[in-house]
Formats: structure tokens, C-alpha cells, sequence
């Protein structure tokens, strides 16, 4: 716990002893300087633990003492272990507690990934999630709160990956003389994967080959994926009905209608689909839940009093 001299809790980290800053493109953790120097080893990194056991049963229990490593050292392997996680910067403050629900279906998300990250069992069977709905619903911020939890607070090692950016790393490292095997092998490996964007791309052969590489090798292993992704997890295409009256669609009108009704399903695969549905609980947003960064530019736009405040008749 971070405190001040006065035994207060730090008001800069609230008493998690950690801060988390945007540097560049990337969230960052750092000590917070009310932790910085530890008041229980002194900078040693490592503190002494009384331990109790029974070695016989004549003696009885005895207690003794090991040196064991310090609390600070694992926050410092915590914090080190989130810095190589990649999320991406503009998340860097995003948390459970300052997440908007505008209906029941956000409502629910929330509570979901709250759920998972704070009932997460180390070294169990943890039925991963994917959030789906249209951009700007904060499916990404709810990734981020729950790695930012699962690293920081349980201790784990996690990853974070945008999709298309991951297509494009591997194409990078083709030009490197590196094999896709070596990009996708450390992600295949840690304990937990945080996807974004599924579905998003081109949808050629490499991409699915790579997809469907990612995601067996974690179905095999039985390691935990999250995802996010802006199509619809339904099962089939529903009909898309004309709203005019008339029945005349234009061509926009069509565009729209199918990119509406695009399914994950159509996306990934049937095999990565059905994979998906063992792996993960769905939680799909209505169409209509409102885009927060825009609705965050429109307030922004949206023109204020003149300067001086208003005034009435003869004041």
C-alpha cells in the first residue's frame, strides 16, 4: 500500500503504489515515488518472513525465520511483465471504474470482465470472453482494464495484439528473414492472450492461415484468449429488409445493409468459429450503442455561452 509519511494514502497512485502513463503510442507502468524507496528492506530487495512447521511431533510447531524476496521486488516484476504487454497508449487510463454503460448489454460486458479478472484462477481452467459491437463502444477499454488487472494485481504474464498490426509485423519479418512460427510462438505461449480487432483485414490466405495457427495452438494448449471484434457473433445472416417504402435500394443502401450484417462467423471461419464458441462467453452490443469518441468530439464542438455569460433585459 502507498502511503505518505503521515500514513495517508498516496493521493498521486491511490495506494496501489504504481502509476500507469502514456508514452508514445504505448501504456507504461512505473513505481510510484511514494513506493520508491521500500520501507521494508530498505533498498536490500529481499526481507525476512516468519515461517511455522512441525518437524517433530515431540517439539511441536517452532517458528523460524527465511529471507525471502521483497514485496517491491515483485511489484518491480509485475510492473516490468506490463511493460511488454503492448497496450496501446490511448488506453493507458482506461479501468473497470471509469468505464460508461449506456444500456444493459455494456452493463453486462463490464460486469463480465470484471468478473473474469477478479476471480481469474492461476493455474485452473478460465473460460476466456469476446465483446462485439460497433466501434467506439469501449470493447477495447474493458480488454485493457482486464490485462491491466490480471498483470498487475494477480501477477500474470499476458499479451496484447491489434490483428492487422500483427498480419503486418509478421509480413515485416519475412523481409527479416524471420518465419511466422517465431512472431506467433511467443503469443502462443503466455497465459493470457488479449486479441482486438478479430475479424479485421483482407481475409487472404496468409491471414487465416496465421489466424488459424494463433488460435489452435492456444485451443491445444488450453490457454485463455479474450477478443473484441466489430462484427456480429449470430450464428446465421438474418434478412436485411429495404426501409424504403417503395422498395428501391440504392447502392450505398446495399453496402450498408451488408456491412451490417457481416458475421464473425463469415470473417474467421467455420473452424475458428466453432473454437471460439468453446472459449469464449459472448457478449454482443446492439448495433445502436452510441460511439463515446464521437459523441466526446460532439460535446467538444458543441458551441458554449459568449464569452461573459448571458445577460437579460436591462442588467
Amino acid at each position: 500500500m502507498g502511503t505518505k509519511a503521515s500514513g495517508e494514502v498516496c493521493g498521486e497512485c491511490g495506494g496501489r503504489t504504481y502509476l500507469i502513463e502514456r508514452r508514445g503510442d504505448r501504456a507504461h507502468a512505473r513505481v510510484c515515488t511514494c513506493s520508491a524507496q521500500c520501507g521494508l528492506c530498505e533498498g536490500r530487495g529481499y526481507a525476512y518472513e516468519v515461517r511455522e512447521e512441525t518437524f517433530s511431533a515431540k517439539v511441536g510447531p517452532k517458528r523460524y525465520e527465511v529471507l525471502v524476496p521483497c514485496v517491491c521486488q515483485h511489484r518491480a516484476r509485475r510492473i516490468d511483465h506490463f511493460n511488454q504487454v503492448g497496450l496501446p497508449g490511448v488506453v493507458a487510463h482506461s479501468v473497470f471504474e471509469n468505464y460508461r454503460a449506456f444500456n444493459e448489454a455494456q452493463d453486462r460486458a463490464r460486469n463480465l470482465a470484471m468478473h473474469f479478472a477478479h476471480h481469474y484462477a492461476k493455474g485452473g481452467v478460465n473460460k476466456g470472453f469476446i465483446l462485439s459491437g460497433p466501434v467506439g463502444t469501449g470493447k477495447t477499454h474493458l480488454l485493457a482494464a482486464t490485462v491491466k488487472h490480471l498483470v498487475l494485481e494477480v501477477g500474470l504474464e499476458a499479451r496484447y495484439v491489434e490483428i492487422s498490426l500483427l498480419y503486418a509485423t509478421i509480413r515485416r519479418g519475412f523481409q527479416e528473414g524471420k518465419s511466422g512460427g517465431e512472431i506467433i510462438g511467443p503469443l502462443s505461449d503466455v497465459e493470457v492472450l488479449a486479441i482486438d480487432e478479430m475479424g479485421k483485414g483482407r481475409g487472404s490466405q496468409f491471414e487465416m492461415e496465421t489466424l488459424d495457427e494463433l488460435i489452435a495452438r492456444r485451443y491445444n494448449a488450453g490457454r485463455t484468449t479474450l477478443f473484441a471484434t466489430n462484427y456480429s457473433l449470430e450464428p446465421e445472416r438474418k434478412s436485411v429488409r429495404s426501409a424504403a417504402p417503395s422498395g428501391y435500394r440504392t447502392t450505398e443502401d446495399a453496402k450498408t445493409a451488408a456491412r451490417d450484417t457481416e458475421l464473425l462467423r463469415e470473417r474467421v471461419g467455420e473452424r475458428i468459429y466453432s473454437r471460439l464458441c468453446e472459449m469464449c462467453s459472448f457478449v454482443e452490443l446492439p448495433k445502436e450503442t452510441p460511439d463515446q469518441r464521437r459523441m466526446r468530439q460532439e460535446l467538444d464542438f458543441r458551441p458554449g455561452p459568449p464569452p461573459g455569460g448571458m445577460r437579460g433585459p436591462g442588467r
